[in-house]
């Protein structure tokens, strides 16, 4: 037996309880919760940030209290989600201000001094303009005659969820999934994190797929095109407005102190209105991961849904394992491109192999730490404890999607070599 899977057994030195501990984890008290939460993140200092928080703490827990209370759980727009939107057309109508008086002062002052500002306020406004996101170009991208049972599958969750299905699938490292959209004409695009999605069974699989085809009718407006795109704008805007770093005792030191002077109220102004589209979309945003989480379990069941969260809270040990497997391959591992195939093809079976082997007290102190930790990590998402109650309430759905061992069989096949290709680029750039 690997001596790093052997349990020893210690008294808690808070409250003398027998605490098991295992090598590979962290060792707590679970009648006490003494060291549950040994690596709890610094929370972030200022007002701004500990009012966010605690607004995100106050939506979280008022949408959970009204479904309790028999509230309904749908997208709609509300006053905040019309008043973001009018943020956003303002910030947009800003750019293309930028933009026209850009080239009325070209076509105005051609071959005069107007082309000076004339060229500046024009490349601003190109700088500023709402950017389309494009297809990855670093990972495997499938399209429907590349995996055919798989968009099938994604054709009949999205019936489910009241939508349409996805243009092209991207597959990546990442332990976890999402959906966006690409391109003028608003394609869509849905990227599956291979250790994450190695990890799932058949039945979770088609649970994760329902959250993410939910995002596309839950009424999330920060992610949608006009909102989304006035987010990046101001981000720029406050990029432009930066102090600039200067040596107090360079010749460019006044100067440069007059510009960090002359930026900071335009960097104030923008950091607010960032605050207040941020604080606008808050709660349409929580609300779109309730509604994406029912989608979720009309697909693949309540119970399916309920996994799927459980897994999520371990898919940092799907991390672990990549990590340690690039270390080990560093060190004596595959040479030649027959041996990193090899290598390729048994990685996502061991990162399985160690998910499957976490104990129950390993995933129950997770949990525990998902409830203290609450919206210190994430203020978008509501907590997983929410969502977990939240799927609690009312009747439990089965699954509208069954999984098929056959189906299952032939997305394995269409997957397979995009599998090789993730696989190989971790070993090539590390995790």
């Amino acid at each position: 037996m690997d001596t790093a899977t052997v349990e020893t057994v210690q008294p808690c030195p808070e409250c003398g309880a027998e605490v098991r501990c295992d090598a590979r984890f962290v060792t707590w008290c679970a009648a006490c919760d003494w060291n549950v939460d040994p690596g709890r993140p610094e929370e972030k200092r200022g007002r701004l940030a500990r009012a966010r928080r605690a607004l995100a703490q106050r939506h979280g827990e008022r949408l959970l209290a009204e479904l309790n209370s028999g509230g309904s759980l749908r997208a709609r727009r509300d006053s905040a989600t019309v008043l973001a939107v009018a943020v956003a057309v303002i910030v947009h109508a800003l750019t293309l201000s930028l933009t026209a008086g850009g080239i009325w002062l070209l076509v105005r002052g051609w071959g005069g001094w107007e082309m000076v500002p004339g060229a500046f306020l024009l490349a601003l406004g190109w700088s500023l303009r709402p950017r389309f996101d494009r297809l990855p170009t670093n990972t495997p991208v499938l399209h429907r005659a590349d995996a055919p049972e798989l968009f099938a599958l994604v054709d009949e969750i999205a019936r489910v969820a009241g939508t349409r299905g996805v243009d092209a699938i991207a597959l990546d490292a990442e332990t976890n999934a999402s959906v966006q959209s690409y391109g003028v004409r608003g394609r869509r695009l849905l990227t599956l994190g291979l250790p994450l999605w190695e990890a799932l069974t058949p039945q979770q699989r088609i649970a994760l797929l329902g959250h993410e085809m939910g995002h596309y009718v839950n009424g999330d407006t920060r992610h949608g095109l006009v909102v989304g795109t006035a987010f990046s704008s101001l981000t720029t805007w406050h990029y432009y407005f930066e102090p600039v770093d200067f040596e107090p005792l360079d010749d460019s030191g006044p100067l440069m102190l007059f510009l960090n002077l002359l930026y900071a109220p335009p960097r104030l102004l923008v950091r607010c209105v960032l605050a207040v589209l941020d604080r606008l979309t808050l709660r349409a945003s929580q609300r779109a991961e309730y509604l994406a989480d029912r989608v979720a379990a009309r697909a693949g069941s309540t119970q399916a849904a309920l996994e799927l969260m459980d897994r999520l809270l371990i898919s940092d040990s799907a991390a672990v394992t990549l990590r340690r497997e690039v270390n080990r391959a560093a060190l004596n591992g595959p040479r030649g491109r027959q041996q990193t195939t090899a290598w390729a093809e048994e990685l996502w079976g061991r990162v399985v192999t160690d998910l499957a082997s976490i104990p129950d007290l390993e995933r129950e102190r997770l949990r525990r730490v998902g409830v203290l930790r609450g919206h210190s990590v994430d203020a978008t998402h509501p907590p997983t404890h929410l969502r977990h109650a939240c799927l609690l309430i009312g009747d439990t759905e089965p699954p509208a999607v069954v999984a098929d061992d056959e189906r299952e069989r032939r997305i394995a096949g269409e997957l397979a070599d995009a599998r090789v290709k993730v696989a190989r680029r971790i070993l090539q750039d590390g995790y």
